[in-house]
């Protein structure tokens, strides 16, 4: 059974901080896109990043652009989002997301399977 688990969510000040890592079990996805999402209350899940299975494939929403960076250990079957000069409208839950296979990484039909979600809050 496959499984994504989130993990490094948290309440950060504004200008702060946080390291998501999302540890996947159940199959090999190092040949598998991976990526990022979030989702603020009453608002739709959009793209966070997303990373291709070569790692050199790399994409950011305009809005996180320059700040967060993600980055995968496919040793470890692991995925990481580093999120730097967070801003309280980055609050939201952010979820873990796996492809079966290389696909485009920013629309969620591109991904089969997902975590249960880390909340981050960013205080003003």
């Amino acid at each position: 059974q496959v499984q994504l688990v989130e993990s490094g969510g948290g309440l950060v000040q504004d200008g702060g901080s946080l390291r998501l890592t999302c540890a996947a079990s159940g199959r090999d996805f190092s040949s598998s896109t991976m990526g990022w999402f979030r989702q603020a209350p009453g608002k739709e899940r959009e793209f966070v990043a997303g990373i291709r299975w070569t790692g050199g494939n790399i994409g950011y929403s305009d809005s996180v652009k320059g700040r967060f960076t993600i980055s995968r250990d496919n040793a470890k079957n692991t995925v990481r989002l580093q999120l730097n000069s967070l801003k309280p409208e980055d609050t939201a839950v952010y979820y873990c997301a796996a492809a079966n296979g290389d696909t485009a990484y920013g629309f969620t039909s591109g991904y089969d399977y997902w975590g249960q979600g880390t909340q981050v809050t960013v205080s003003s």
